[in-house]
């Protein structure tokens, strides 16, 4: 695959996606909304319980959108899993979810506690909306649940999660994992899905190097992301047996949509594993060449280039440091860029 970069998607006429992010901040959900913000029509941001619980995920987002300014709404959701108790993941994120570096306390909280509801009415008031969960797909399953019809408004679902190997068990990723029954109902809605699973996320990483590459370019909120990114990629080190870094999971679920030239992939059918003694949260991905298989259900992403993706992440890093200084200022957003 070409290193090239492709020209970003803020770029191309009429070409940024219209996104609901869904997350649980999360050191690379905040990458996500980075790059989401810098690529995309960004209508809001959702949160779930996931990396942390709800009211530090939501926080955590209200944090990112008062660092980059953005005038989109955040709209809390699900506090736990359809049918499972809450799990969270500390152990990689730190107990706030941000472990790394001393966030600013954000202006307000979120604009709602109904994140359903929030999707739900975007949804229908602009048909080809992407839904982008890079956490547990409760707020996604329950939207789908409460609405069908949206199956045939949204355009699809771009999601980080499952993989043909695990890291919450030997089988499963910690996002279907954490709640499989919500995983099955969105794999099998029929919506058109895009799987950023462990076998494409863990080619881009975050190493303590490219920490210092991203403190280097010397604002105050880069400085902010070199601390995370340094926390993230040295717990990652500390918990792996040869691991050079933290793998940056969650923006690859957003650059499907906005530079789909750095990604490619295979149609597969995906189903959930959700009643295995081993294998609860496995994504089971039917890679047989019999021709009586299952159709295809999913766009399963299975490579990227790194050198291109980590470039899409420093310029947005470049521009949000430029942007923050602009407002700052009192000058607003950088020249020619509309968040």
């Amino acid at each position: 695959m070409a290193p090239t970069v492709p020209e970003p998607a803020s770029e191309r006429a009429g070409a940024r996606p219209r996104i609901v992010l869904d997350c649980d901040p999360g050191h690379d959900d905040v990458i996500a909304i980075l790059v989401a913000a810098l690529h995309t029509d960004l209508a809001g941001i959702t949160t779930v319980a996931g990396n942390a619980p709800l009211d530090r995920t939501t926080y955590n987002a209200c944090v990112m959108r008062d660092a980059l300014a953005l005038d989109v709404p955040v709209h809390s959701g699900a506090a736990r899993p359809l049918t499972a108790p809450p799990r969270f993941a500390g152990f990689v994120h730190g107990e706030s979810g941000l472990d790394g570096a001393d966030l600013p306390a954000p202006e307000r909280g979120a604009d709602s506690t109904d994140a359903v509801a929030f999707i739900v009415d975007t949804c229908r008031a602009s048909e080809g909306t992407w839904l982008v969960p890079t956490g547990p797909l409760t707020n996604i399953a329950l939207a789908l649940r409460t609405a069908p019809d949206l199956a045939g408004r949204i355009a699809g679902v771009s999601l980080m999660g499952g993989g043909t190997f695990g890291n919450r068990s030997p089988m499963a990723e910690f996002n279907i994992w954490a709640d499989p029954e919500a995983a099955a109902v969105v794999f099998g809605s029929g919506v058109p899905l895009t799987m950023a699973g462990l076998d494409v996320t863990h080619q881009l990483v975050v190493t303590l190097e490219r920490a210092d590459e991203v403190a280097a370019l010397d604002s105050p909120f880069t400085t902010m992301i070199a601390g995370l990114f340094r926390f993230f990629a040295g717990n990652y080190i500390a918990r792996h047996d040869a691991a050079t870094g933290a793998a940056l999971h969650d923006p690859l679920a957003v650059m499907a949509l906005t530079h789909p030239a750095l990604l490619d992939g295979t149609d597969r059918h995906v189903t959930i594993e959700t009643r295995g003694e081993h294998t609860t949260g496995m994504t089971v991905i039917d890679r047989r060449d019999i021709s009586d298989r299952e159709p295809p259900n999913c766009h399963v992403l299975e490579h990227v280039d790194d050198a291109g993706a980590w470039q899409v992440v420093v310029d947005a890093l470049r521009w949000a440091g430029e942007r923050a200084a602009a407002v700052a200022a009192g000058a607003g957003s950088p020249p020619g860029v509309q968040p």
